[in-house]
């Protein structure tokens, strides 16, 4: 037997490489959470602990992301039975977040449908003047369902070999999704409540901040994909990657719209 065929890899899955990232991206995300509850309660270093775990994850994020590009585009370790794999492995992920959420929607609706004597039996509770759903949370709405439409359109055209307006179509993703961010942050600026008013601000900044954590995660794997493309990484037949983003981009707009019926509009009635 020679040398070349006890090397010669007879099967098309990828055994990966021992990998820090895992660790240390986990090791980030227990350090940004336990600097944010600090922050949330006042505690003097929980901002820079946060920010120092938000930095770290960000690292992280970026070198996972290039290790995962070179096996992919300059290894070719992603065959077709790879692929499957991830594709199986994303709907899984999404599944979780899925469950996640609705920890947060449980939570809303056991205490706005059988609101307590201690907050006034009433929901919103007494005190706490809600948003007018029609405004930034309607128009922010709008924006997430025009971004899931110009994230399609850049599919379509990554399928159809146009690759120009695939660009352009993630190029307005980005901006879209750009400009939800920053209304949502207006509106938690202009809020006239806070995390720490009763179950209400509990609720509605869990639910609402972890998707705006969720939106600017998918912006990140937007712009990833964004120059994946401009560098000709993505082809009519292997572009996986970009694939997995607009997955995870239509989940956050399916989310929102849940949120924006629920916790805006009925909630607020």
């Amino acid at each position: 037997m020679t040398f070349n065929s006890l090397y010669t890899q007879r099967h098309g899955f990828h055994l990966v490489d021992p990998s820090p990232w895992p660790l240390v991206g986990s090791m980030s995300a227990l350090l940004t959470t336990f600097g944010g509850v600090m922050y949330f309660h006042s505690y003097t270093g929980g901002f820079t602990a946060m920010s120092l775990g938000m930095a770290f994850v960000l690292t992280t994020m970026y070198v996972w992301w290039r290790d995962i590009v070179r096996e992919a585009t300059f290894e070719g370790h992603h065959t077709h039975v790879v692929r499957l794999g991830m594709r199986m492995g994303m709907l899984l992920f999404i599944v979780s977040e899925v469950m996640f959420f609705f920890a947060f929607f449980w939570a809303f609706f056991h205490s706005s449908l059988g609101p307590t004597i201690e907050i006034g039996a009433v929901w919103p509770p007494k005190g706490v003047v809600p948003f007018n759903c029609w405004e930034i949370p309607f128009l922010n709405t709008v924006i997430l369902l025009l971004s899931g439409a110009t994230v399609t359109w850049a599919h379509h055209a990554i399928i159809g070999g146009a690759r120009k307006q695939a660009i352009v179509g993630l190029i307005m993703t980005i901006i879209l999704a750009t400009i939800f961010t920053g209304f949502q942050g207006f509106e938690y600026v202009s809020a006239p409540f806070k995390i720490s008013d009763g179950v209400y601000g509990s609720t509605f900044y869990m639910a609402t901040g972890f998707h705006g954590f969720h939106v600017f995660i998918g912006t990140c794997f937007l712009s990833v994909c964004l120059i994946r493309l401009i560098q000709h990484h993505f082809t009519k037949n292997h572009h996986f990657g970009f694939e997995a983003a607009a997955w995870y981009w239509h989940f956050v707009d399916v989310v929102w719209l849940f949120l924006f019926v629920t916790i805006y509009w009925w909630g607020g009635l």
